[in-house]
């Protein structure tokens, strides 16, 4: 199984995130939140193991999609300095998640590492684009026009994608191609990149390095 469980604790922020890339179940040694947890980012099934708690609602909503949609199990819990504003928990979220995903694949290897997703939301469409490259780089444009989305600031949600693709060591590109409601732009932009990433780190039927270089890590 390709898990991690991974922590950072910073002045701004103290996070840990546990991540199985394969599903199944997941549970923290100790939880930052063990007497109060919200459900509204939960959801335990037979394959998945899911629970998202960084204090952000529609950022919670967002990595719920990401999750369900790429076939992950996934623990997030954040204590972030939301006291003054949501920058530094959304970003380093982003980011922890990236690490903890570089970690739990590993070597790139056996695996097709290219991935590309489209995903509908209604009136909206977006597509993403996956290298596991370790040549982190990313190209987001989502057109969103909104303040915020609950308390997530929308120009929050790019740098959720770039940080992410930052800490994985990715190339990732998510466009939003069409759509006029910002909440329906942002998640399809979501469940589209975990639709790449989970055919990206699908097997090739090989033990090999998809890469001409023979190095991908």
């Amino acid at each position: 199984m390709r898990s991690c469980t991974i922590k950072r604790d910073t002045n701004e922020t103290k996070i840990q995130i546990a991540l199985c890339l394969d599903g199944g179940e997941l549970v923290f040694e100790q939880s930052f939140f063990p007497d109060k947890q919200d459900d509204h980012a939960k959801q335990q099934s037979s394959s998945q193991t899911i629970n998202i708690q960084t204090g952000i609602g529609f950022l919670d909503h967002m990595l719920h999609a990401l999750a369900k949609h790429s076939g992950w199990s996934l623990l997030i819990e954040c204590i972030g300095d939301l006291h003054i504003d949501d920058h530094h928990t959304a970003e380093d979220v982003a980011i922890t998640l990236g690490l903890a995903f570089k970690q739990a694949l590993g070597h790139v290897k056996g695996v097709k590492r290219f991935g590309s997703g489209f995903a509908p939301l209604d009136e909206a469409l977006s597509r993403a684009v996956v290298d596991l490259s370790n040549r982190p780089y990313a190209v987001i444009e989502l057109g969103l026009k909104r303040e915020k989305i609950g308390d997530l600031s929308c120009e929050m949600i790019p740098h959720v994608f770039e940080s992410f693709a930052q800490g994985a060591g990715i190339t990732l590109h998510v466009d939003c191609l069409r759509g006029f409601n910002d909440h329906h732009r942002a998640e399809s932009a979501f469940k589209a990149t975990a639709i790449a990433i989970k055919e990206a780190i699908s097997s090739n039927g090989t033990d090999e390095v998809p890469s001409t270089k023979g190095v991908l890590f």
